[in-house]
């Protein structure tokens, strides 16, 4: 299940790890949001085994509820006053400005062409938001309170009476209908996302009721849950040039929305501000009392992360995400650091695993076959690479759940066993008698060992060298474009080409532009990408689009590898239908443990925090969510205090 860690955590910032775009209303308004590039780090989780979920009160629609939990109870009674991690009493005023890399042509963040303006999703309002501190629960937000029969074929949300536009219009069930036809109509990731609900209806005056096309799926009432609402009325007019205005296509002009804040001003491909709504529906609702705290959020965009870098340095912007080990270790001894006007901090991101990997695309017959894959994972060389490149910060990626109690480890065991075991035909043999484990390489011997086997490998595979190339039977020379857009992976790539080199092959390293290469992930051209798939803590329906053999050749989905194949779709379905924690815990690590069986990527990196900077002006509550990370901005508040010792924003 795709749940971010807060609600409003739009917070583009150096390269790094957006989520998807079907996350709600947490997701990036970047396009390349939707291509889910994965940060540089990972995240560590422990999760709190959940009490058994309560049951319907009937075989019919069931009780209403103000929370969903995935397994267990919500944690907050209905009558909860606040989230326990905010400060009620924060102070709402203040500016906070934040850093995108790329540019934005758009602000249209519902269609997957152009590039949407960042900070969109905090103009909308969904059905319902998570809570940080809680994993895989959702609290009632647009919706007052939610319902779903006892076998989960579908869900009935009942709306506000309160909830309202900005133009002070009411928000209508119809106006949720309506949104849900238009989001799974224009956007392609949107529809796979919510392809098992067959249908939306209004089936009362604030009641909408979605049904769908199986039962027993636990995570379809939530997964509809994170439905963003549009206004009908609006996008159903005209515009100010008297044409009717189209949701298909990108538009500048400033969409009507119902959430905290609104758009304050907009220079194409430059900046955007919002300014907090006076009069937001919401402001007093249990789940938004302590976020939303300044009066105004900014967006400055930059394209090249060096200016990015330097334009913090220069109090351009407030707050850094630093995914770069090198320049972390060596770009923070400028004086203001010193000065105690610009703090580093990092913080536990506990609410996600995730593999960061270079990634081979299956569908290029070069790569089809397995030995050549592991080939290409015993030519990395991490140990020298996180040695000369990330300061040794850094440790190997193992798991597709990195950090997580969902990763495996070992040999196979009780339950996890017993769902191997049923799907026993359908995948390798090697995952009940070997640990998966990844090529060491921490001394001269250790990596030339590595190269000799990855030469073996690929002689068995039917290469061999000659004049100093890699050639197949046909005698056609092995080459391979790794491609990048992202500046800060060049050195990365550059680093890995030299032992490719070694085995003959041909490495070509391609550095394109944020829309070149979106559109060639879209046409799935290319040999290899250094990319990943970030995990929560609830893995569900959204590893059909990560793995799924109908997600492979599907456009815009998440299955950069082009995988296909009938043991992972198994264990997919084994973790959707897990009916309890254990079971789904079991189900993820037998999924991980085959997908690592087959070598399908390289495993790259991972780290544990999450690595900040920022300007001394704001302050945070004392206990932070355990699954909100750095939660910024969404529950900061601007320190007037602190403010006036390190100055006024530039």
């Amino acid at each position: 299940m795709r749940m971010t860690r807060l609600r409003r955590s739009d917070r583009p910032a150096a390269p790094g790890w957006r989520p998807p775009a079907w996350s709600g209303a947490t997701a990036r308004s970047l396009a390349i949001a939707a291509l889910g590039i994965s940060l540089l780090g990972t995240a560590r989780a422990q999760e709190p085994a959940p009490a058994a979920a309560p049951p319907a009160t009937s075989a019919g629609a069931g009780e209403w509820r103000h929370g969903l939990s995935l397994m267990g109870q919500p944690k907050y009674p209905a009558d909860f006053k606040h989230f326990d991690y905010v400060n009620p009493d924060a102070p709402k005023t203040g500016l906070v400005r934040q850093s995108v890399d790329g540019t934005f042509d758009s602000l249209n963040d519902i269609i997957p062409r152009g590039a949407a303006a960042a900070g969109l999703h905090l103009i909308y309002d969904t059905l319902m938001t998570p809570a940080a501190d809680e994993v895989a629960t959702e609290y009632g937000l647009i919706a007052e309170s939610v319902r779903y029969p006892a076998d989960f074929s579908s869900v009935t949300y009942r709306l506000r009476p309160e909830a309202k536009w900005h133009d002070g219009q009411p928000i209508t069930a119809d106006d949720v209908v309506w949104s849900f036809e238009q989001l799974t109509k224009n956007n392609p990731r949107q529809a796979y996302y919510y392809s098992h609900v067959k249908g939306a209806a209004v089936t009362g005056e604030r009641e909408v009721t979605f049904t769908f096309d199986q039962a027993g799926n636990r995570e379809l009432p939530q997964i509809v849950g994170q439905l963003r609402v549009m206004p009908k009325h609006w996008w159903t007019a005209n515009g100010p040039d008297g044409k009717p205005r189209d949701i298909s296509q990108g538009t500048l002009e400033v969409p009507l929305g119902s959430g905290p804040y609104k758009v304050k001003q907009v220079q194409p491909g430059r900046s955007i501000s919002f300014e907090r709504v006076p009069d937001y529906w919401g402001a007093n609702l249990p789940v938004n009392i302590g976020s939303d705290n300044f009066a105004e959020q900014r967006y400055e965009y930059f394209r090249d992360s060096t200016v990015e870098l330097e334009a913090f340095k220069g109090d351009q912007y407030d707050f850094r995400i630093e995914t770069s080990a090198k320049d972390w270790a060596t770009a923070y001894n400028f004086p203001a650091v010193k000065d105690g006007k610009v703090i580093l901090e990092e913080f536990p991101n506990r609410s996600s695993g995730s593999m960061q990997a270079f990634i081979p695309n299956l569908r290029r017959e070069k790569f089809q076959d397995q030995r050549v894959r592991r080939a290409l994972n015993l030519a990395l060389d991490f140990d020298g690479m996180n040695r000369t490149l990330f300061f040794g910060q850094y440790k190997r990626t193992s798991s597709y759940f990195q950090n997580t109690e969902l990763a495996s480890s070992g040999l196979p065991q009780g339950l996890e066993l017993e769902i191997l075991e049923s799907v026993k035909d359908k995948i390798p043999a090697s995952v009940f008698t070997t640990p998966y484990t990844n090529p060491e390489g921490w001394s001269e011997g250790l990596r030339r060992g590595n190269l000799r086997e990855a030469a073996n490998l690929l002689k068995q595979a039917g290469y061999e060298v000659k004049g100093g190339k890699l050639v197949n039977a046909k005698g056609e020379p092995f080459t391979m474009e790794i491609l990048i857009s992202n500046p800060a992976f060049e050195r990365v790539a550059l680093f890995y080409k030299p032992s490719l080199e070694r085995l003959g092959i041909t490495v070509n390293v391609r550095q394109v532009d944020i829309s070149q290469y979106i559109n060639r992930l879209r046409a799935r051209d290319y040999d290899m990408i250094i990319t990943g798939w970030a995990q929560s803590l609830s893995p569900g329906n959204e590893q059909r689009d990560f793995w799924g053999s109908s997600a492979a050749d599907r456009e815009g989905s998440g299955n950069y590898a082009g995988i296909k194949d009938a043991g992972i779709d198994a264990l997919i379905e084994k973790v959707i239908y897990a009916t309890s924690r254990e079971e789904l815990v079991a189900a993820t690590r037998a999924l991980d443990r085959v997908l690592l069986a087959h070598d399908y990527v390289v495993p790259s990196w991972n780290y544990p925090n999450t690595r900040t900077a920022r300007w001394n002006r704001f302050s945070h509550p004392d206990k932070m969510p355990e699954y909100g990370g750095d939660s910024f901005p969404n529950i900061w508040w601007w320190d007037a205090e602190k403010a006036a010792k390190t100055g006024a924003a530039r």
